[in-house]
């Protein structure tokens, strides 16, 4: 039997990732950041989970207005990451 101390870092990581694209307040924001974390933070390398991490700092609304392109998404998290979010169906999972 495994208890949490089993639990590596990089499992701690992702446990925290995925609570914090869940519970963000903005219900869009929860479906499609916590759906895409559901669905795919296991297979995220590091680098994408610190550009996750990294989205995860920005405001809802923000993030919501890049994905559906009413605002443009700033360079810094303009990557191939964000472009799968963007390209996630939350009503899949």
């Amino acid at each position: 039997m495994t208890d949490n101390t089993d639990m590596t870092q990089l499992d701690i990581r992702r446990k925290r990732l995925v609570y914090r694209a869940n519970y963000r307040g903005f219900k869009e924001a929860d479906m499609i950041l916590g759906g895409f974390a559901k669905a795919h933070i296991d297979a995220l390398s590091d680098a994408e989970l610190t550009m996750f991490e990294d989205l995860l700092g920005a405001k809802d609304h923000d993030i919501y207005a890049w994905v559906n392109g009413t605002l443009p998404v700033p360079a810094n998290y303009d990557t191939p990451l964000f472009a799968r979010i963007c390209a996630f169906d939350p009503k899949v999972v």
